[in-house]
C-alpha cells in the first residue's frame, strides 16, 4: 500500500517538475514497472543520445531501492552489457547508500551525473575503466560511437 501511494506522488512530481533531461512514466499497467529516458549531457560523449531505462520498484519500496538498468546499450565503465549500473545509492547499506528518503527522481539524477562523471575506481567493466583512466581519447571516441549507433532516435 505504501509503495502505491508513494509511487503516485513521485510520478506526479516527475510529470510536473521533471529534472532537466529526464522523463519517467509508468510502464503499461504494471504498478511497480516504470520506464525512464535520460538525455545524454552536453559536452559528454553521450550528447544527443536518448537512453532508455527500466525501473522495477520492489514491494518493500521505499525501504528497498528500485532496480534500475539501461535498456539502451551504453559504453561506460560503471554500466555493464546487461545494463546494470554500479552506483552506491542503488544498493542497501552496508555496501550501498540507499535511504528511504531518496526517490526515483534523485536516483535518475544520480545516474545522469554518473554518465557525465564516470567512477573508474569502482568499475563493472574493467577494460572500459582502464581505457577511461589511461587512454581517455579512445574512451571518448568509443563512447561517442556507441551513442551514435544505439542512442540516436
Amino acid at each position: 500500500m505504501q509503495r502505491a501511494s508513494r509511487l503516485r506522488r513521485e510520478l506526479a512530481l516527475l510529470a510536473t517538475e521533471p529534472p532537466p533531461g529526464i522523463t519517467c512514466w509508468q510502464h503499461e499497467s504494471q504498478a511497480g514497472e516504470l520506464r525512464a529516458q535520460i538525455l545524454g549531457g552536453v559536452d559528454t560523449p553521450y550528447e544527443k543520445g536518448i537512453f532508455n531505462l527500466e525501473i522495477v520498484v520492489p514491494e518493500r519500496y521505499p525501504f528497498e531501492p528500485p532496480k534500475i538498468r539501461f535498456l539502451t546499450p551504453i559504453y561506460h565503465p560503471n554500466i555493464d552489457s546487461a545494463g546494470r549500473i554500479c552506483l552506491d545509492v542503488l544498493k542497501l547499506p552496508p555496501k550501498g547508500a540507499w535511504r528511504p528518503s531518496l526517490n526515483i527522481s534523485t536516483l535518475l539524477t544520480s545516474i545522469q551525473l554518473l554518465m557525465a562523471e564516470p567512477n573508474p575506481d569502482d568499475p563493472l567493466m574493467a577494460d572500459i575503466s582502464s581505457e577511461y583512466k589511461y587512454n581517455k581519447q579512445l574512451f571518448l571516441l568509443n563512447a561517442r560511437e556507441w551513442t551514435e549507433k544505439h542512442a540516436r532516435q
